[in-house]
């Protein structure tokens, strides 16, 4: 395992030892409301404290971005830390089981190592860059699926203030017929590592910040898939609008979404 790689995981699964003590013991948790129906705990600020003590002390020189503390330059920029320390805080909190850690590294622009961590499931993602994807040290691949036909896809529904509901229904509308379903976990950091493991055919969402889905990206990526964002462009951490899948779902996505934007903007004229 490359050595940055291994500090990622370490930091990642102490991370996870602080989210599982928590686990179910609301009395020892404080929330508050960062911004409405958007959740922060100790918890997080915990996690996240961890983590980037972890990191510090193997790379102090390095830039952090983490969610809940903003970002934090180094004198070696080049290199920025891209963290979630509870990736689903509103599932954490109402213990539905479905949350996890991602962090990811940055060198010059370009996403190198990826951990996403599922600590209740104890299941680890790893990928660094040219290297494959796993998940506990087994590769892993994207589905072989060829088209939506029996598709299962993955997706996250707006829930913030100025998010443009309406155009993600429209995306819905195309993307629903003829798949074997929808599904909407909770955590789009998770839902990339399903669609690198093969559970999820496909996933796509609107509006992330790139601690969602930085470490998913590279995640589906290594296992042979391919991202891009709703226009088919490959800069998707830019505008935060993700689509995930093989080549070929991918694909027959883009063609119905780019179906879906022309009525979503027909609609607003």
């Amino acid at each position: 395992m490359h050595p940055m790689l291994n500090t990622a995981v370490s930091a990642a699964r102490e991370a996870g030892r602080i989210t599982t003590r928590a686990w179910g013991r609301p009395d020892r948790m404080n929330t508050r409301e960062k911004a409405r129906n958007d959740w922060v705990s100790d918890v997080d600020l915990s996690a996240e404290q961890a983590i980037v003590s972890t990191l510090r002390r193997a790379y102090p020189d390095h830039s952090i971005m983490a969610e809940e503390g903003g970002e934090q330059s180094g004198s070696d920029a080049d290199f920025v830390w891209i963290i979630d320390p509870l990736d689903g805080t509103t599932n954490y909190l109402r213990e539905i089981p479905q949350y996890g850690i991602s962090i990811a590294l940055k060198h010059k622009g370009r996403l190198e190592q990826a951990v996403v961590y599922d600590p209740l499931k104890e299941e680890l993602f790893t990928a660094t860059r040219g290297a494959g994807a796993f998940l506990n040290s087994r590769r892993i691949r994207v589905s072989e699926r060829k088209d939506l036909n029996g598709a299962l896809l993955g997706t996250g529904i707006p829930f913030r203030e100025g998010q443009d509901l309406e155009r993600y229904l429209s995306s819905l509308r195309h993307l629903v017929p003829g798949t074997a379903g929808i599904r909407r976990p909770g955590s789009a950091a998770l839902d990339l590592a399903w669609v690198a493991c093969g559970r999820f055919d496909g996933f796509w969402e609107m509006g992330l910040q790139p601690w969602d889905m930085a470490a998913g990206l590279l995640l589906v990526q290594e296992a042979g898939g391919v991202v891009s964002d709703w226009q088919g462009n490959p800069d998707v951490m830019r505008r935060g609008d993700v689509v995930a899948g093989n080549p070929k779902v991918l694909k027959a996505m883009l063609q119905r979404l780019h179906k879906a934007e022309k009525e979503a903007t027909s609609r607003s004229d």
